[in-house]
């Protein structure tokens, strides 16, 4: 008895070490909220990302139309200059192919090291559909190609930003859900900026958790976490090393989230934050995501709540994207109610 009396007290103190090792002192200071847009034209906008071009210039883009998945929904985007973002203006029209037009969706804003600005996005009627598509800026966006296609087979970065290594591999986060019972299932693509090649990299996953949508933080050690959105009212990780080419078994941790995109960054060494919907799913996709938050964690397992961006009775406060720019200022973008794109900046000391 003494003895399993002991072995339980250790395990405690080991737990409570644990916990406190979770836990950082951090301050939210010059806390800033507006709208990125909000207008009645196109009515329904959805799914920002967000990109650094230069100094504390940014650029955003998000899909908007008559409702998503309509034939009219195109790819818009802003810049924010000067503190002030500027009048949206429609990149990319909805592709017209076989004599029928198809949605735009998801797009992904990412400037590579070699200053070429990408915006990745999906076309099709549904995302179990849709195929792969890109545009490219050489002038941080004042100029793009016309769209481009991904290789059959290839979507890019379903939801959130690349990973680019130091010998131009570009690491994205992708994932499909099938035409048949919506099966949902994450993976990896490998775009080689070099040659313009494109590779698929499996993710172990024996227990078969549906997921999608990854986004990566990169860890000390050369080593590279995945967090994905899952339908098991639960954030998923998986392990890598920097390149990206063999995971770890797809896991839950212990963060609730209520079937809906989350994004996160990593601020240094040992401080990650994550925007979650903090909520397990409701009988339908769009609940549980009328509390946003920012999340922090200094091992990328634990997390605690920072702040609520959004917490109302109901609501959509959904899909965020998050970034750090050079001045340090952390800036998150995400829908609300599916009416406007807004924009929260912060920093932490």
């Amino acid at each position: 008895m003494k003895n399993t009396t002991f072995i339980l007290q250790a395990l405690i103190t080991l737990l409570m070490v644990t916990s406190c090792n979770t836990k950082k002192d951090i301050k939210v200071i010059d806390l800033q909220s507006e709208f990125a847009y909000n207008d009645t034209i196109p009515p329904s906008v959805h799914a920002a990302t967000l990109e650094e071009i230069s100094n504390n210039q940014l650029i955003a883009a998000w899909f908007g139309g008559s409702y998503e998945g309509a034939k009219d929904v195109g790819i818009y985007s802003a810049f924010y200059t000067q503190n002030k973002w500027q009048k949206p203006t429609q990149l990319v029209q909805p592709p017209v192919i076989n004599n029928d037009t198809l949605a735009c969706w998801n797009p992904v804003l990412f400037k590579s090291k070699s200053n070429k600005l990408y915006l990745f996005y999906k076309a099709g009627k549904n995302p179990r559909e849709w195929f792969g598509a890109l545009i490219t800026s050489d002038d941080e966006g004042q100029s793009w190609t016309e769209p481009m296609y991904l290789p059959d087979g290839f979507l890019g970065p379903i939801k959130n930003k690349p990973v680019e290594l130091i010998d131009g591999q570009i690491i994205c986060g992708s994932s499909t859900e099938s035409i048949e019972g919506n099966i949902w299932r994450a993976h990896v693509e490998i775009f080689n900026e070099a040659d313009n090649t494109w590779k698929m990299v499996e993710i172990p996953n024996t227990k078969h958790l549906e997921v999608i949508q990854p986004t990566f933080i990169p860890h000390p050690d050369n080593k590279l976490e995945m967090l994905c959105r899952s339908k098991h009212n639960k954030v998923v990780t998986a392990w890598s090393d920097y390149s990206g080419t063999n995971w770890s078994e797809l896991d839950t941790i212990n963060v609730v989230n209520s079937n809906s995109g989350i994004d996160a960054i990593a601020i240094d060494d040992d401080l990650f934050l994550m925007v979650n919907n903090p909520l397990k799913q409701g009988p339908d996709w769009f609940y549980g995501r009328n509390i946003l938050d920012v999340e922090y964690s200094t091992d990328g397992v634990n997390w605690n709540k920072l702040f609520d961006l959004e917490n109302e009775e109901k609501g959509q406060f959904s899909y965020p994207a998050i970034i750090q720019t050079s001045d340090k200022t952390i800036h998150v973008l995400y829908t609300y109610n599916r009416e406007g794109i807004k924009h929260t900046q912060f920093r932490i000391e």
